[in-house]
């Protein structure tokens, strides 16, 4: 897979994990900074490092899969697994700015 075509799908799936929420948190996992990593291999195969906002997180049995059923139907990818990481930890400062605002941090 081209260069190309990797950042236009990466693209798309930023776009996808945008409808993806915490339920406690009315704002979209991407900006949260729940996702560290979105690793697409030359097969479209594709592997996302993200984690929670705590290791409590009371959706942490159903918003990985959420996140991994969602990537898989994005046009182009082949297949998506999510690994949960808890390093380094999640906090407010991982947020974008957008989210900040939001939240009213800003």
């Amino acid at each position: 897979m081209a260069e190309l075509n990797k950042k236009e799908l990466e693209e798309k799936i930023i776009q996808t994990l945008k409808t993806c929420y915490d339920p406690e948190i009315p704002v979209d996992i991407f900006e949260l900074g729940l996702i560290y990593e979105i690793a697409i291999d030359d097969d479209a195969n594709v592997k996302l490092k993200m984690t929670l906002t705590s290791p409590a997180c009371p959706v942490a049995g159903t918003l990985p899969p959420e996140v991994e059923a969602k990537v898989k139907g994005v046009q182009g990818v082949n297949d998506a697994k999510v690994q949960i990481v808890w390093s380094p930890p999640w906090d407010k400062d991982m947020m974008s700015e957008v989210a900040k605002v939001e939240l009213g941090f800003m």
